[in-house]
């Protein structure tokens, strides 16, 4: 596993080895002694252990965020897509970060294999680019309902470029995440 720094500290690409040859090929999705070395290596700290995984599947042009949980159910969140594509996104919003507001996004794609790890303070979203799109979650804390907060996906004030696939003018989002609040308005870390 190889992880590659983002313009937003903390948050990592993870490429896997790729073992192919013509039968097909192979790759270790996750191994948490690789884990701990890769973020060793680049100086990072390590999270808690992941507790849960979870599986969502979306058509195109399906947008799932932005999302995150409160203390003391913040999750970090190791993502990828095994089937499709989506265009994964990830804002700071840790008070006091001199990156406050800012946002990465990077595709993830059954082809490039590529995961994303999201730590903690960070809300999360994706938007679906392909028809039957699996994306796959490792959290490091369980779903806490209680703890769940959105901001809303399209606020001007974090201008994430989401990719809209074409001939569609606005993406396709639960009524909670349409009813969102702004980054301004939400309730934070």
């Amino acid at each position: 596993m190889k992880l590659i720094r983002t313009e937003l500290p903390g948050v990592l690409l993870a490429e896997p080895a790729v073992f192919a040859d013509d039968r097909g090929w192979f790759m270790e999705s996750f191994s948490q002694p690789r884990w701990e070395a890769a973020l060793a290596e680049l100086g990072e700290p390590l999270p808690p252990a992941f507790v849960q995984d979870n599986h969502s599947m979306s058509r195109a042009g399906v947008l799932r965020g932005l999302h995150y949980q409160l203390p003391p159910h913040a999750q970090g969140k190791l993502v990828r897509v095994v089937q499709g594509a989506a265009f994964d996104v990830a804002v700071d919003i840790r008070r006091g970060s001199p990156h406050f507001g800012r946002w990465f996004g990077a595709e993830l794609t059954a082809a490039n294999r590529r995961q994303m790890w999201i730590p903690p303070g960070f809300a999360h979203a994706f938007l679906a680019l392909a028809d039957d799109t699996h994306f796959l979650y490792k959290t490091t804390d369980v779903y806490a309902r209680e703890c769940e907060r959105s901001i809303r996906w399209d606020d001007p004030a974090i201008g994430v470029a989401w990719p809209l696939p074409p001939g569609m003018a606005a993406p396709l989002v639960a009524p909670k995440d349409a009813a969102a609040p702004p980054l301004s308005g939400a309730e934070l870390p």
